[in-house]
């Protein structure tokens, strides 16, 4: 099992009113240069909230939710001085409540 890292907050503010993309574009032109597999990924309507032991964080994001979710703490706690208004926390996966860590409850048409 692998531990997640996360970065939690409403999809307005992550990903419209920050400039996440930049951090993100730029955070994935530093791995390709180091030849450094990519730890992180941007999930909207991350469906780990709904797991029975995340209930506490899920009341207090705002809906729609986005999550950062990578397997590098530093990362994450990089992401939290930097963004400010968000949740973060860490889970377990695969397990029973969480199969898949990067599960998005947003359907694919």
């Amino acid at each position: 099992m692998q531990t997640y890292y996360y970065v939690l907050a409403s999809q307005r503010f992550l990903i419209q009113e920050e400039p996440l993309d930049e951090v993100l574009k730029e955070r994935t032109r530093h791995y390709h240069e180091n030849e450094k597999q990519i730890d992180f990924w941007l999930v909207q309507q991350p469906a780990f909230v709904e797991a029975p032991e995340m209930a506490e964080v899920k009341a207090k994001c705002p809906k729609p939710a986005a999550a950062i979710i990578s397997t590098n703490p530093q990362f994450i706690t990089w992401l939290k001085l930097r963004l400010e208004y968000v949740i973060t926390g860490e889970f377990h996966a695969p397990s029973v409540t969480i199969p898949d860590p990067l599960a998005s409850l947003v359907a694919i048409s």
